[in-house]
Order: structure tokens, then C-alpha cells, then sequence
């Protein structure tokens, strides 16, 4: 509302002013001839601006910040190379060629120096300070695993992140040979993984960036696991995995972890022992006379003497609960209705 109003009074101002120029005493032959046709023209190239306000709000400020001192930083350069060269071709008939290349160049290379280095500066004005933009706290490096999974798009759906998500290059690329794979299974999954990293970057809610990581000497013979953990730590940020493994590893190298079945795990709900529930017995267990079933979460009930109850609803007690950043399972025993 607030730009509705601003515009409309640039547009009334506007008016008002081209209106006294084509009116004025002093005014040039052609408007004379021509006002009606003169005012619109005046008014069209006013309104030049409106229509190049619609277009730089697809641009933020550290864009348009970095090509301002681009300009002039560049513009700067070039007046210095310009007197640096002038004995040289004070004389010579490309003096004038020197100095619009350098005043071409130097420009350019500047605007897009600091467009490619936009995120490690700050450019810092008297009380005014262009910043990188971080959104909400420390940064989400995602993994593989993570990407593949599909849980963090549900996370982010119910606004509980508000941080930025990270995808690192090397961790793209493994998505993609996935995506490429032979096997049905992992070419699937790497498929999912890849629209999910589509879905989570469609989301205007989510801010997701990816990383630039240089394969240099110092990255031949990790793992990705390890590259993640030392993306985390250059960055600040916390990885983002269901994977046990890099838990154990980033853990022992001081990072923060987020584990996806861990977050999972505080969320459903808690089963007690001595609670009831119902399961439908699945299949037989390892052991003589267990049945298995299921919850709706995935989570695996196992249950005593419950083998030859397969594909049957079956009333179980509630004995033991195994829980761990690998998953969860509760053990139980079937319902008897004289004991209780």
C-alpha cells in the first residue's frame, strides 16, 4: 500500500511538472507545435522509472550495492591507468583507444569481481552498512541422505526452520550419478532426492543455496561424509542427515547435528510399558513364536507369541521401548483379557 501511494504521487508530481513545461512561455518549437502529443511522450519517459522499480525489486541490495561500487571502484581505476599511461601514449595515435578500453574494463572486471565475491564482503558506508543477508540462525547443511529421505521439505512446509539451507556442490553431484544408476532402486531414489531439492527451492519460504566447493589437493580421498563435516565447520552451520554414521563422526569433530530420526523420534508418541495398543501381526519374527507388526510412523512392534497370528489384528501389552538416533522399536506381549 505504502508503494501504491508513493508512486501515485510521483505520477501526480510528475504531471504536474511536465505540464508546466509544455505550457511554459519559454518552450521549444516542437512542443509548441506539438503539446498534447509532447506531454504524453514527457509523461511515458517519466514513468520510465515506475517500470524500472517493478524490475529492481528482483534484485536485492548487496546485488545492487556490489555493481554501484563496482562502477566505482572501476571508474577509479581506470582515470589512474589512464594518467599512468598518459607519457606513454601522450603521443602515439591510440591514446584515445587506451583510455576507452581502460575505461570499458576496468568496470567490468570490478561489477563482476564483487558480484562473484558478494557474500565474503561488506560494504560499508558512513551509518549504513550492506551486510550478507542470513536468514534466521546458523545454516542447515543438508545431506545426501537427508535430500533422499523427504522429511526436511515437511519440516520446512511446517515452518518450524527458519534458517538457510545449504546444498553443497559435491553433494548435487552425488545426487545426480545416483539419479544416473543402473539399478531401478537407486535410480529412483536418486530421482526423489532431486525433486525434493526442486520442491524445497520452488518454496518461497525457504531460502536454499548452493555451496561452490573446489576439488583442490586438500579434498582428493575424503569421503563425503567428511567434506560435509568440514563445509559445516568453514561455514558455521549444522548438518542435516538420518545418517548414524556421519552423527558419530561430526559429533566427534565438535559439530552440530541434526538427525532427522532423532527430530522424528521426539515427535511421536510415547508408548509406555503396560500401555494397550493394536497392531496387525505382519510376519513371524526372528526368534520361535514372535509376530511383528507396525505402527503408522514405520515403527516396528515386536510382539511374544504372536507367530501364528500373521495377517490378524492382535491386542498387545506394552513391555519395553528400544530408542535410538537409529530408529525405535517397542516389544510387547499379547493381551490377556482374564489377567486383566
Amino acid at each position: 500500500m505504502l508503494f501504491i501511494i508513493i508512486r501515485s504521487v510521483y505520477l501526480i508530481v510528475c504531471a504536474g511538472v511536465v505540464g508546466m513545461f509544455v505550457n511554459a512561455p519559454e518552450r521549444p518549437q516542437l512542443i509548441s507545435d506539438y503539446p498534447a502529443t509532447s506531454f504524453i511522450v514527457l509523461m511515458l519517459i517519466t514513468q520510465m522509472a515506475t517500470l524500472a522499480d517493478f524490475g529492481l525489486r528482483r534484485f536485492s541490495v548487496q546485488v545492487i550495492s556490489a555493481v554501484y561500487f563496482g562502477l566505482l571502484v572501476g571508474w577509479l581505476l581506470s582515470n589512474l591507468l589512464n594518467q599512468a599511461l598518459e607519457p606513454v601514449v601522450a603521443d602515439s595515435p591510440y591514446r584515445s583507444l587506451s583510455q576507452i578500453l581502460t575505461s570499458i574494463v576496468a568496470p567490468y572486471l570490478c561489477v563482476t569481481w564483487l558480484l562473484h565475491t558478494k557474500d565474503d564482503f561488506r560494504f560499508i558506508i558512513p551509518y549504513v552498512e550492506f551486510s550478507k543477508k542470513v536468514k534466521g540462525g546458523r545454516p542447515f547443511i543438508l545431506d545426501t541422505s537427508a535430500i533422499i529421505d523427504g522429511r526436511i521439505a515437511d519440516m520446512v512446509d511446517t515452518n518450524v526452520l527458519d534458517s538457510e539451507l545449504i546444498v553443497p556442490t559435491f553433494v548435487l553431484k552425488e545426487l545426480q550419478n545416483i539419479a544416473d544408476s543402473k539399478e531401478k532402486l537407486r535410480r529412483n531414489r536418486g530421482r526423489r532426492g532431486l525433486d525434493i531439492l526442486a520442491r524445497l527451492q520452488a518454496d518461497e519460504k525457504t531460502d536454499v543455496r548452493m555451496h561452490h566447493v573446489e576439488n583442490g589437493e586438500e579434498s582428493k580421498g575424503l569421503s563425503i561424509d567428511q567434506r560435509l563435516v568440514e563445509v559445516a565447520m568453514e561455514l558455521g552451520g549444522r548438518v542435516v542427515t538420518n545418517d548414524f554414521n556421519l552423527n558419530k563422526v561430526a559429533s566427534v569433530q565438535g559439530v552440530d547435528v541434526v538427525n532427522l530420526n532423532d527430530v522424528a523420534n521426539s515427535l511421536k508418541p510415547r508408548y509406555l510399558p503396560g500401555e494397550r495398543m493394536q497392531i496387525k501381526v505382519i510376519k513371524e519374527g526372528e526368534s520361535i513364536g514372535q509376530g511383528v507388526g507396525y505402527l503408522d510412523d514405520g515403527t516396528m512392534v515386536v510382539c511374544e507369541a504372536a507367530g501364528d497370528l500373521v495377517g490378524t489384528d492382535a491386542d498387545i501389552i506394552v513391555t519395553s521401548v528400544l530408542q535410538n538416533s537409529a530408529g525405535r522399536m517397542i516389544f510387547g506381549k499379547l493381551w490377556d483379557h482374564d489377567e486383566h
